[in-house]
């Protein structure tokens, strides 16, 4: 095995509809010439960026790089945890086992975590390597009955979760135009309904109808939606958007809004800063986390704090 500042890349060949596999020699030859030592592995099938980066890092592995989109990161990223340490990251323990670090190069579809840091998202990823440019970025922890998932993007239940589900289906080869196809497509069957929920101290669930329940760790989901415009990836909270049982004309008129961010302004939107969440649901419902689509049954949200280094 190379030394720990080898980068381990790995590459999802499929992703952005084959695109990954034809840019990626150019890429990674000039993350060589600008100095970064990398090993490449590649992915054959759904689950094998979360095996890999498991076994990289029982093995000594402390440094990674996500090829693709939103959700090879997000394998990575449950491939690392909760292996890595998950606790205080400041701790005797932190010391010696160091966090995982974890660069991007975005060159699948949605690539929405790097929109928080610029909107030059493939040439900010590789000058971000070259430079070596890393900070500590929060990791959202759900629990649900089958177990527990790790995110660092975004978690939605409700439309927005209903157009990803579209989207995966029906329209996954379409790239950001998927996207507005299945938006439309889930305006035609809008459905409002209550996601139990209560946060913090909160003594009862809001039971409340609702469009959408959204966890956030970052700005944006979809590429360009910015569902979240005051989440910071550092901040060790989640930022909770909610918004109310708008109707499908309203949505129409307001839907431009939900991509500059000024949706949280709309009188039936609210948002807050969070340390917890608990669920309170019958069923599993359809859940949307950093670009996949999963059916969970949701029982508890927290987060913990700076338990990545990011190269962003």
């Amino acid at each position: 095995m190379k030394g720990r500042e080898c980068f381990l890349a790995i590459v999802n060949p499929a992703a952005g509809g084959g695109k990954c596999r034809k840019l990626l020699g150019p890429v990674l030859q000039r993350l060589r010439s600008g100095g970064v030592e990398i090993d490449v592995a590649e992915t054959q099938r759904a689950e094998d960026a979360t095996r890999i980066a498991r076994e990289a890092y029982a093995a000594g592995r402390r440094n990674f790089i996500s090829v693709g989109g939103d959700g090879t990161s997000y394998e990575i990223v449950n491939g690392l945890f909760p292996e890595a340490l998950a606790g205080d990251p400041t701790s005797a323990e932190a010391g010696r086992r160091a966090r995982p670090t974890l660069g991007f190069l975005p060159l699948g579809t949605g690539n929405s975590f790097l929109r928080d840091f610029s909107d030059r998202v493939i040439e900010h990823a590789i000058d971000s390597l070259i430079a070596r440019r890393t900070q500590a970025c929060d990791v959202l922890r759900l629990r649900h009955r089958g177990g527990l998932i790790h995110y660092i993007n975004l978690l939605s239940v409700g439309f927005t979760a209903d157009v990803a589900t579209l989207r995966a289906r029906r329209f996954s080869r379409h790239g950001e135009l998927g996207y507005v196809i299945s938006v439309f497509l889930g305006l035609a069957r809008l459905h409002r309904r209550p996601f139990p929920v209560r946060t913090d101290a909160e003594r009862e669930f809001d039971r409340r109808r609702c469009l959408f329940l959204t966890f956030s760790n970052s700005k944006f989901t979809g590429g360009t939606m910015m569902i979240a415009p005051k989440a910071e990836v550092n901040s060790g909270l989640i930022e909770y958007v909610r918004w109310g049982p708008i109707g499908r004309f309203g949505l129409i008129r307001t839907l431009p809004r939900l991509y500059d961010g000024t949706h949280i302004e709309h009188p039936m939107a609210e948002r807050r800063a969070v340390r917890r969440v608990e669920f309170d649901l019958d069923a599993p419902v359809d859940v949307m986390v950093d670009g996949e689509v999963l059916a969970l049954h949701c029982q508890e949200l927290d987060v913990l704090p700076g338990a990545l280094q990011v190269v962003a």
